[in-house]
C-alpha cells in the first residue's frame, strides 16, 4: 500500500487518567421511560479491555481500559485537550509516565466524543497499578496520512499507520478489502450524527430494535471490533449517504439512553463506496495490537 509516511508528523500528547464521572443523582432515563444507576464513562475500568463483550454490561457508555484526558487551559480558541484528541489516533503507543506503573506501555483504543476522552488500552497487571491522576503519554502519529493510489476517494482518519498495515487490506483494482466483524446499516447509527468531523469521537450504534440487533448479530459487538457502516460517509462528518462506506472501531459500550449505544471512532471512509468489507471475526484490536 502507497502512503505518504515520509509527510506525517511524530508528535507527543499527553493527558491525566480522568475520574470517572456520572450526574448527580446517578439516574439515566432509558429508552423506556425508567430510570437506572449505572458506571459511566472516565476513569480505570479494571474489567473492560479490548476483546471483551461492549453490549452484556451493566453500565452506560462505559470505556474499556484507561480514560485520559488534558486538563491544561485553552488558550482563545486553541485547546490541549482537542490537541490530544485529534492528534492521537489508535494503534498509537502509550507510556505511563507517573505513579506505580511509571514506564509500562499500552495503546490508545479509541475516542470518545461529548466527555472527550481518548481511551488507552494496558495489560492487567498494569492497570492495578495506575491511579486516578497518573499522567500518559502518547507517541501522536497518523494525522495526515494518505492512501496515495486511492486519495481522495478513500480517506483515512484516526488510525497509526503501522496498525492500518497490520489490517491485512487488499487492494483490488480500484478498491480495497477490508477485514471486519460486522456489517452496520446506517440507518441504525445515533448520537454523533451532526458533527462536522470525525476527526475525533465517535458516533453510536442504536441497540433498541430486537429484530435489528438478530439480524445483524449486534449482541457479539466486542469493545476493538473493527466494523463497517454500509452506506455512510465520514468525510466531513458522519452522514447517510447512500453507497458510501465507512470503517471504524468499537471504543464503548452500550448505552441505555435514546439514540445511543455502542460507539464507532471513524479508521476510513469511502463517498463512493471504494471499499468493500468481508467478514473476519477476528478484525478486533486485541488480536492486531497483541497478536
Amino acid at each position: 500500500m502507497n502512503l505518504n509516511l515520509d509527510q506525517l508528523v511524530k508528535t507527543i500528547v499527553v493527558g491525566d487518567i480522568s475520574h470517572p464521572t456520572l450526574r448527580k443523582t446517578g439516574y439515566v432515563t432509558t429508552s423506556d421511560g425508567t430510570v437506572e444507576v449505572y458506571p459511566s464513562v472516565g476513569g480505570i475500568t479494571l474489567n473492560c479491555r479490548i476483546g471483551d463483550s461492549a453490549t452484556k454490561w451493566m453500565a452506560d457508555h462505559v470505556e474499556p481500559g484507561v480514560s485520559i484526558r488534558n486538563t491544561g487551559p485553552s488558550v482563545g480558541e486553541y485547546s490541549p485537550n482537542a490537541a490530544l484528541n485529534v492528534l492521537a489516533c489508535i494503534g498509537n503507543k502509550a507510556t505511563v509516565l507517573t505513579g506505580a506503573a511509571k514506564g509500562s506501555t499500552g495503546y490508545v483504543t479509541g475516542k470518545h466524543g461529548g466527555v472527550d476522552h481518548v481511551m488507552v488500552d494496558f495489560e492487567p497487571d498494569v492497570l492495578g497499578q495506575l491511579a486516578i491522576g497518573d499522567r500518559i503519554q502518547i507517541h501522536a502519529y497518523g494525522v495526515g496520512l494518505r492512501l496515495l493510489d486511492y486519495y481522495p476517494d478513500i480517506l483515512a482518519m484516526n488510525i497509526d499507520p503501522n496498525l492500518l498495515l497490520k489490517m491485512d487490506i487488499q487492494e483490488s483494482g480500484s478498491y480495497l478489502t477490508v477485514g471486519v466483524t460486522h456489517l452496520i446499516p446506517a440507518h441504525l447509527m445515533g448520537a454523533g450524527l451532526g458533527a462536522t468531523s470525525a476527526h475525533s469521537g465517535d458516533y453510536d450504534i442504536q441497540l433498541f430494535d430486537t429484530d435489528a440487533i438478530k439480524e445483524y448479530d449486534l449482541n457479539t459487538l466486542r469493545f476493538g471490533d473493527i466494523v463497517a457502516i454500509m452506506d455512510s460517509d465520514a468525510s466531513y462528518g458522519w452522514i447517510y449517504q447512500k453507497g458510501a462506506i465507512s470503517i471504524g472501531v468499537v471504543v464503548h459500550s452500550s448505552s441505555v439512553i435514546s439514540g445511543h449505544g455502542p460507539g464507532v471512532t471513524t479508521i476510513l471512509t469511502s463517498r463512493k463506496g471504494m471499499i468493500k468489507p468481508v467478514i473476519n471475526k477476528n478484525m478486533n484490536l486485541k488480536n492486531l495490537l497483541y497478536g
